[in-house]
């Protein structure tokens, strides 16, 4: 039961904190007055971290099933 929880909830939170994440980018944005550039710039630099993990977390589940590219 505790590993179907687990299994579960943990992409949904992962999930919603990036979520939370790019609406505290989009905040960042507007308060500073970025402009169109300035939040594309923001969202790209900001955001490559999270989809680095995102990217990571796909790659590492293909390799653990033994898929190939």
């Amino acid at each position: 039961m505790e590993r179907t929880f687990e299994a579960w909830i943990t992409p949904l939170m992962i999930g919603g904190l990036i979520l939370f994440m790019c609406f505290i980018i989009w905040e960042l944005a507007r308060e500073s007055k970025a402009g169109k550039f300035g939040t594309i710039m923001l969202f790209v630099v900001l955001g490559a971290g999270m989809l680095g993990f995102v990217i990571k977390t796909v790659i590492t589940e293909l390799l653990e099933k033994g898929g190939a590219f």
